[in-house]
């Protein structure tokens, strides 16, 4: 149970905004699909307002109404944060007086008086073909091949630690995953013999996503060569190990492939969602269809794997402006 949440530096919640707000986060962990990251977004932004309210002198739940909420949101703005940070906050907001009115704390959802802001959603930044390429023959290249000599040797942890990096930004960069996904992985959720794993997103929604054939050698390698390395009886199933033997932690993952890019200089930095808006473009950039991108990445809905059509269009627009002699 999280710590109580104070206004200030000796200020905790009221005590009926704190009981609110621990309510409310086991709702969202319990029945929404949400991930823990989601979940620790909204409940942070839920205390925010909820100290906003009490700093206004309102401590009963049933006198929060839509002007202090609107205050609060006033406030952020002027913090300066950006439209999106606003529209997360605000949804936060929203599903925060929803579930105080649907408990009859409220007896009318301020919340729903809440205008919607769109964001504009900036295109991803992505590598070029030639720059994922150069990234991954760090990997596959010098060090990979030295490291898959070397880890046939017992006791060669660094060996095993380069194994398992050059599999990780290969199965990153063929399926398009999240880290979390990559790192939820376990060893029976790869079929080496079909070329596929079996991935558990958001929403708790399994899908099979395929791989190619540099993807499925380094994994192979991993598993047979550097897992037993690494391997400690707290494993247990886990596909991808940190060095004391516990499944990877995403910010491992995050710090390897910072680091194999940053390997592979002047290619600009990214991280593992990067390489996944890389994948998706590459795809649809090749002749992949809409739909199988949209089914491979996990999204619900079409609409958010459309970004990627205007990444292509704007690389096709630079290209020809860079090249056309009457451009």
């Amino acid at each position: 149970m999280a710590a109580a949440v104070a206004i200030g530096p000796d200020q905790p919640l009221p005590r009926a905004f704190e009981t609110l707000l621990r309510a409310f986060e086991r709702h969202l962990a319990a029945g929404r699909g949400l991930s823990s990251h989601t979940v620790r977004a909204y409940v942070g932004d839920a205390a925010s307002l909820l100290g906003h309210i009490a700093s206004c002198g309102v401590e009963d739940v049933a006198e929060i109404d839509i002007s202090v909420v609107r205050a609060w949101l006033a406030t952020e703005h002027a913090a300066g944060h950006s439209r999106a940070t606003i529209a997360r906050r605000a949804a936060s907001a929203r599903a925060l007086t929803a579930f105080a009115h649907e408990r009859g704390l409220v007896a009318v959802d301020p919340g729903r008086l809440l205008g919607t802001l769109k964001t504009r959603r900036p295109l991803p930044e992505v590598l070029a073909i030639d720059e994922m390429l150069a990234v991954l023959g760090e990997g596959r290249g010098r060090r990979g091949d030295r490291g898959a000599a070397a880890a046939a040797r017992p006791g060669d942890l660094a060996a095993a630690v380069t194994l398992r990096d050059t599999a990780i930004m290969e199965l990153l960069y063929a399926t398009g995953i999240r880290v979390s996904e990559l790192c939820g992985l376990d060893v029976g959720d790869v079929d080496l013999a079909r070329r596929t794993i079996r991935v558990l997103g958001k929403g708790a929604k399994e899908r099979v996503v395929p791989y190619g054939i540099p993807a499925g050698r380094a994994v192979t390698r991993w598993h047979k060569d550097g897992r037993p390395e690494l391997a400690a009886p707290m494993s247990g199933s886990a596909l991808f190990l940190g060095a004391r033997g516990r499944r990877l932690d995403p910010r491992t993952a995050r710090r390897v492939v910072h680091a194999r890019i940053a390997a592979a200089w002047p290619v600009p930095d990214m991280g593992p969602h990067g390489l996944r808006h890389t994948a998706a473009t590459h795809l649809l950039e090749g002749g992949a269809d809409l739909r199988s991108v949209q089914e491979m990445l996990g999204h619900s809905s079409l609409a958010t794997t459309q970004i990627y059509t205007h990444v292509s269009i704007e690389r096709l627009v630079s290209a020809y402006r860079q090249a056309h002699p009457r451009a």
